[in-house]
């Protein structure tokens, strides 16, 4: 798991902003470890779904809005965004309230240079209905040293997209580790990039 391998949340107090279902904010306490962790979504249904999945892990949930989130400055260590920039109208607004409440950030999405992404944006009825799209590396960096952060670094992961046949789907999983490997090749053609990012004048 890319979000796993930034190493980023042993020991950190965490805010999951936009954690939908919670089936993700559950790997990352499993498989993460931080020391604490609030989950945040500007939907109700979604939070309550979320908290009742938990299975007793000691995660805090709240519906708000993650352009005005309700806490102090450096209220965490980290925040985790995850795939929920794309969804948003004003992706600048919540990485300024992520670096504002947490030194850290890992910020994961679509990879926006994939070219095959941005046909299936264009002919999928999902993505067409949902308004689906994605962000180039290149404007997710301005958009991050607009917030005063800085981009530490940048993983490109996947290579299977979303709604991909099964049998295409077998074949490009089998060539994943190769492309991920592949400077260039990795960044027109993984699926995601994950970054994490460091708010400037960290002391």
């Amino acid at each position: 798991n890319a979000i796993i391998g930034t190493e980023e949340f042993a020991g950190n107090l965490v805010l999951d902003l936009g954690c939908g279902d919670g089936f993700y904010t559950a790997r990352i306490w499993d498989m993460g470890q931080p020391r604490g962790m609030v989950a945040l979504d500007a939907a109700e249904a979604a939070v309550r779904v979320a908290a009742g999945k938990l299975g007793g892990r000691p995660v805090r949930f709240l519906a708000a809005d993650g352009h005005r989130l309700p806490f102090p400055n450096d209220s965490f260590d980290v925040a985790l965004l995850q795939s929920i920039l794309h969804h948003d109208n004003a992706p600048l607004d919540m990485v300024q309230e992520a670096l504002r409440v947490a030194s850290r950030m890992v910020v994961h999405e679509p990879n926006g240079n994939n070219l095959g992404l941005k046909v299936i944006e264009q002919v999928s009825r999902y993505h067409i209905e949902h308004g689906e799209k994605s962000y180039t590396p290149r404007r997710m960096r301005r958009w991050i040293a607009a917030a005063g952060g800085t981009v530490l670094s940048c993983r490109f992961a996947g290579f299977v997209p979303m709604f991909c046949p099964d049998a295409l789907a077998r074949l490009m999983k089998s060539l994943e580790w190769l492309v991920e490997r592949l400077p260039l090749v990795n960044a027109l053609s993984c699926a995601v990039y994950v970054m994490v990012v460091e708010r400037n004048g960290r002391s």
